[in-house]
C-alpha cells in the first residue's frame, strides 16, 4: 500500500486528489496539509511513502517545505504537483530535493503513475519538463559526458526512449517487453555510461 500525503492550500484540490488516490488500488491518503508548515509536521509524524506537494502556498511555501522535509529525512519522496512549470519554480524545487515534477493539467492517470514511480524510487517528470531539463543541460554542457561504447542494440534502443522522456512502463509498452526488463536495461546503462540518474541518461541520449 502506497501511503500518500497531500499538500495544497486549496481544499477543493485536496478533496479531488484524495478521491482520485483513494479510488486507486494499492494507494491511500494518510493525511492532508494546507500549507508548508503543516506539511513538514505531518511528514515527520506520518512518514508517508510519497508527498504530493503544491508550490505556491501562504506562509511556508512548497519549496521551503520540501527542503525541510528532505533535510530531516533524505529518503523522503516529494513529488511536486503545480500549475507553474517555469524555470523559476522547477529548478528551486529540484534543488530543494523534490524527486519529480508534474503539472496540474496532467491527466489523472499520469499523476497516479507518477505517484507509483516516486514510491519505487523513480523520478517522474511531465514530458515537457524533462525535455526542458535536457535542453538546458545540453546548452550548458555541449561536450558529451559518459560512454556509449559497448552498448547492446537493445540498450541503445532503451537509451533513445529514455531520451524521449518515456517512463519505464511506456518503454516496456513500446518495446513489448516487461517493466522489470526495462529496469534491468536502465541499470546496465547507468553502469556502462557512468550516469548517476535518469536525467543524465536522457542528456547522454541527446548528446550521443
Amino acid at each position: 500500500m502506497i501511503r500518500v500525503l497531500l499538500v495544497d492550500d486549496q481544499q477543493l484540490i485536496r478533496a479531488g486528489l484524495r478521491m482520485l488516490c483513494d479510488a486507486e488500488p494499492g494507494m491511500e491518503v494518510v493525511g492532508e496539509a494546507g500549507d508548508g508548515r503543516a506539511a513538514v509536521e505531518l511528514a515527520a509524524r506520518l512518514v508517508p511513502d510519497v508527498i504530493v506537494m503544491d508550490l505556491r502556498m501562504p506562509g511556508v511555501d512548497g519549496i521551503t517545505a520540501t527542503s525541510r522535509i528532505v533535510g530531516a529525512r533524505p529518503a523522503a519522496r516529494v513529488l511536486v504537483l503545480t500549475t507553474f512549470g517555469d524555470d523559476d519554480h522547477l529548478y528551486p524545487a529540484l534543488q530543494a530535493g523534490a524527486c519529480g515534477f508534474l503539472l496540474k493539467d496532467a491527466p489523472p492517470e499520469e499523476l497516479l503513475h507518477g505517484i507509483r514511480q516516486a514510491a519505487t524510487g523513480e523520478s517522474p517528470f511531465s514530458q515537457d519538463v524533462l525535455r526542458r531539463l535536457v535542453r538546458r543541460a545540453v546548452d550548458a554542457r555541449p561536450e558529451p559526458r559518459g560512454r556509449v561504447e559497448g552498448l547492446t542494440a537493445r540498450e541503445r534502443e532503451v537509451l533513445d526512449l529514455v531520451g524521449e522522456g518515456l517512463s519505464n512502463t511506456e518503454i516496456a509498452d513500446r518495446m513489448h517487453i516487461g517493466v522489470t526488463t526495462v529496469k534491468t536495461h536502465i541499470t546496465a546503462l547507468m553502469t556502462k555510461t557512468g550516469s548517476p540518474n535518469r536525467v543524465r541518461l536522457a542528456l547522454l541520449a541527446h548528446r550521443a
